[in-house]
């Protein structure tokens, strides 16, 4: 990791519907967490609104990070770096976020940190679990990405699985939606699935030829949906319990049974779960049981802190900024990233 140093962070974060900031210290203790959602605006579209979610953050930005400041009792000059989400994510919700940073940065003369986002789900699990520390192998599962990560170091991670299509998120949030199930679906579709049956539904389980840790979701979701305009074009009613459940099961399986497979392959005994989606009641309760017989020891964020939030980001930002991770005035935002890769920018790396 390198020399520890005592650092607070200001860290940001806006890369889909949430608008968030917190102040976080060195690296695992979280000094106040704000989260303005933008739900209640995004339900009545089925989904997010990239041109609603980014005027939503420019609107409550400021008031978020003062929120932040004041449940700290601090002000900006009592941090010592500013922190935010720079990739991967909606261009428009992050550009807001950034374009803030840089600015009270610039202001108050202070290192500038850029984070990427599944880099800072990962780090997630460093609040609520002060003894994890890398290397272990991380699932982690959102709305837009399904990726077994290498946690090598704080800053050096690869992808060794990745979704080749949809991802898990996606899959549950779409045939939510198909079931006629409210935004956010797949929050909405676990809570179905608790009474229904699993196994009502056989789903596929696609395979990538010559990447057995990589995964498919699309035609899971295509089976699902077409299955529903099946038996509403007949006239028939699908239970949507039996149903959700039947979807939850597959999904999840699928993503313990890889991951497990992944994990077994490459020697490593230290997992974690990361993302919105480890709030999934079954796949946590699957990766659960799966690491109790393999004898592997698994790190889960709690579920305050699988969603988007910029505690994690702030967590995250300490690691980088002690690698000399820094940003200048060039820095932009990028709608995507591979979390291997760093930001190249001007800043300064004397810290």
């Amino acid at each position: 990791m390198g020399i520890k140093m005592d650092k607070r962070i200001l860290a940001i974060e806006s890369s889909c519907d949430e608008t968030a900031a917190a102040i976080v210290e060195n690296g695992r203790k979280v000094i106040s967490s704000v989260v303005a959602t933008q739900i209640d605006r995004h339900v009545i579209f089925g989904g997010v609104v990239l041109e609603i979610a980014s005027r939503l953050h420019t609107e409550s930005i400021s008031h978020v990070v003062q929120k932040a400041l004041d449940d700290a009792d601090m002000k900006v000059s009592d941090v010592d770096a500013i922190a935010v989400t720079a990739a991967p994510g909606l261009i428009g919700a992050l550009l807001v976020g950034v374009g803030f940073a840089k600015g009270l940065s610039f202001s108050a003369g202070l290192p500038l940190v850029p984070v990427h986002h599944l880099r800072g789900h990962i780090a997630a699990n460093y609040i609520a679990h002060q003894n994890l520390e890398p290397p272990f192998l991380c699932l982690v599962v959102s709305g837009g990405h399904s990726h077994i990560v290498e946690v090598k170091s704080y800053t050096q991670m690869s992808v060794v699985g990745r979704t080749r299509d949809d991802a898990a998120g996606e899959a549950f949030d779409k045939t939510a939606r198909s079931l006629g199930l409210p935004y956010p679906g797949g929050v909405h579709l676990d809570k179905a699935a608790e009474g229904g049956d699993p196994h009502a539904y056989t789903l596929p389980n696609p395979k990538i030829a010559g990447a057995p840790y990589d995964f498919s979701f699309s035609g899971l979701k295509t089976a699902v949906i077409n299955t529903i305009h099946n038996a509403q074009q007949k006239g028939e009613q699908i239970p949507i319990s039996d149903m959700a459940a039947s979807v939850r099961e597959s999904i999840t399986k699928i993503l313990t049974e890889r991951f497990m497979k992944c994990a077994k392959e490459l020697g490593y005994k230290k997992l974690a779960l990361a993302g919105g989606v480890s709030a999934n009641s079954e796949l946590r309760r699957k990766m659960t049981e799966a690491c109790r017989k393999a004898g592997c020891e698994l790190f889960i964020p709690p579920l305050s802190l699988c969603g988007d939030n910029a505690a994690m980001i702030g967590t995250q930002a300490y690691y980088e900024l002690i690698e000399g991770n820094t940003a200048g005035l060039d820095l932009n935002a990028k709608a995507s990233m591979e979390i291997g890769s760093n930001f190249n920018t001007s800043g300064n790396k004397n810290i």
